[in-house]
């Protein structure tokens, strides 16, 4: 029998159930996929609390790797056996669950080479750093760039893959561990955030003109630091609210701060192009499978200890990529 994580209400870690489930066949456009390790994102935790609500009950995740099972009418570019990952936002939440139905379209087929459990420690992150460094801004060798939390999931593969790009590289972070871990992973800078003036430690190291473009996952704490890092005409890329939600603002603060830029991009509009989805999954997943990028899994838990996953998660205890194994 499979096993699935449900809530039935909003809340802490503890309104997670792990409950048996019938899977049943796939219908039209759909596959039935047995999960070989399934993905833990901040983003889960979000569904938890209800800050993006969706219909109860509910299942958790939205990111897995597995084997297809079993595929149904009008699909014809899967077939059972195929290898798949996939990540996305309310179209694929369920993926806390040891098989389920989905629909086929988000499902990206694994090149060898990567394993099921690198695919979902990497998908959503993996495609997040590819949208970041490959469209959002005309990246130059030489420029510098922030990021925070650069010893997370996502802070990681930027810092590796603005070494590619022949970038310098910023990082905060909360720890000499976590400082250790980014400078591993191509950081050249840290920021000790908790205890430093970013935006001050910033222009030290800058010598006084600011960094290109900042990447701030954390949100709300980090917000007016960001601003105040970037150099003229430079870009704040608001990627995350682990934090909460970065605050109000009146545009005339971006003049002020020399025409400075702000975006809140999401993933699922770099992703819902099926050909600029491909081409960001085939980058990604080239980099990693070459080397070049390594994509580091420092937690693994059991699917059913999800609550215990959660409180990890929002404790800031985590680092690198955390996975389920099923």
């Amino acid at each position: 029998m499979a096993h699935a994580i449900r809530m039935y209400e909003t809340g802490a870690p503890e309104v997670m159930r792990w409950e048996e489930m019938a899977v049943g066949q796939p219908g039209p456009g759909e596959v039935r996929l047995r999960h070989e390790a399934v993905g833990l994102n901040f983003a889960d935790t979000y569904f938890r609390t209800g800050l993006y609500p969706v219909p109860l009950p509910a299942g958790l995740g939205v990111e897995a790797a597995g084997v297809v099972e079993a595929v149904g009418a009008g699909v014809t570019n899967l077939a059972p056996g195929d290898r798949v990952t996939y990540t996305g936002f309310v179209n694929t939440l369920g993926a806390y669950s040891t098989e389920r139905l989905i629909q086929a379209a988000p499902l990206i087929r694994l090149p060898e080479g990567i394993a099921c459990e690198t695919a979902a420690a990497m998908t959503m992150r993996g495609l997040t750093s590819a949208y970041l460094m490959r469209r959002i801004w005309p990246l130059q060798a030489g420029e510098t760039i922030l990021v925070h939390a650069a010893a997370g999931g996502v802070g990681l593969i930027l810092c590796q893959w603005a070494k590619l790009l022949g970038l310098t590289v910023i990082g905060t972070v909360s720890s000499e561990e976590k400082a250790e871990i980014a400078r591993k992973h191509g950081c050249d800078q840290v920021i000790y955030y908790m205890r430093e003036d970013v935006a001050q430690r910033v222009r030290e190291l800058t010598g006084g003109t600011g960094v290109s473009v900042v990447y701030d996952s954390v949100g709300k704490d980090t917000f007016a630091a960001s601003l105040d890092s970037l150099k003229r005409r430079g870009l704040l890329v608001c990627v995350g609210t682990a934090s909460g939600p970065a605050p109000a603002f009146e545009p005339q603060i971006l003049a002020r701060k020399g025409s400075v830029f702000v975006t809140r991009p999401a993933l699922a509009d770099y992703i819902a192009d099926p050909l600029e989805k491909a081409e960001l999954a085939a980058e990604i997943f080239g980099h990693v499978a070459a080397g070049h990028i390594k994509i580091e899994i420092n937690q693994r838990y059991a699917l059913e200890d999800a609550i215990h996953a959660h409180r990890d998660l929002e404790a800031r205890r985590t680092t690198g990529s955390s996975i389920f194994t099923v």
